[in-house]
């Protein structure tokens, strides 16, 4: 059986730790280890991931290109890996569309985006300048969710995928981070995907099999959240979800395969 990890974090060695401490402060984890391909290929290799969507957030524009080249060169460096490029609300429309043609030519799958992180509110009018932008070219990752904050809960999602319908949204952590009883705003939406990262170790795994039950395997992206999370331990709890082969093929590759673009036959 093949894996995607559609969700997973990289940075370069030199501030590796320093970002994966940062992440596990906002989210009052403890940090397991530090972002960099070596781990993330290490412990994926031991879980049997053939593919490791990875990403990285630029909290202002300056560091948008300069990230997009480091995961170009991770990219380049890695067969396994395929990116999704950083944008940031605050780049002029003009760009956000330069900067997605050059992903596009660089063979990136799709855009990260973090509302929590970048400060911004999903369904702002800053951020519809992204949205426009990517409709019918790549999908965007969102995190979604946070009890703490309203910046990406799931009514603003929803807002978003019902506004540009040709837009391919991926509402990460079951959609709606340890905000899982508002996502039944998605019911419906034929442009909302989400992926299980930084979701199985909160929810237990009968609900777990209750949301892919209502929503349909049909939605679902397996991702990891590394470094937050380790591969192994993350399949291990998604091959506790009581569905079927068919199922779970969907959720760990076959979607993502058809949906990224990614040809693992």
């Amino acid at each position: 059986m093949h894996i995607i990890d559609v969700h997973s974090h990289i940075y370069p060695e030199k501030i590796a730790d320093k970002a994966s401490h940062s992440i596990a402060d906002f989210y009052r984890i403890d940090a397991r280890t530090e972002g960099t391909s070596a781990v993330l290929l290490e412990e994926g290799r031991a879980a049997g991931i053939d593919v490791y969507v990875v990403n990285s957030v630029a909290t202002n524009v300056r560091q948008v290109r300069r990230i997009n080249e480091f995961l170009l060169s991770e990219v380049r460096a890695h067969p396994e890996f395929r990116g999704l490029i950083a944008l940031h609300p605050d780049m002029d429309e003009g760009a956000i569309r330069d900067e997605i043609e050059w992903g596009i030519l660089n063979g990136f799958k799709g855009i990260k985006l973090h509302p929590d992180f970048q400060h911004f509110y999903l369904d702002e009018p800053r951020a519809k300048k992204i949205y426009r932008a990517a409709s019918g070219k790549l999908p965007i990752l969102f995190h979604t969710g946070d009890s703490r904050f309203n910046f990406s809960s799931p009514g603003r999602m929803a807002k978003v995928a019902e506004e540009f319908p040709d837009l391919i949204c991926i509402a990460a952590h079951f959609g709606g981070w340890s905000e899982w009883n508002q996502v039944g705003v998605y019911k419906g939406l034929g442009n909302v995907y989400v992926d299980t990262s930084s979701t199985l170790a909160f929810i237990s795994p009968d609900e777990a099999k209750r949301y892919i039950d209502y929503f349909g395997a049909e939605w679902f992206l397996f991702g990891v959240d590394f470094p937050m999370w380790n591969a192994s331990e993350e399949l291990e709890r998604f091959m506790k979800v009581d569905i079927s082969l068919e199922e779970r093929e969907m959720i760990l590759w076959k979607n993502a395969s058809a949906l990224i673009g990614i040809d693992l036959e």
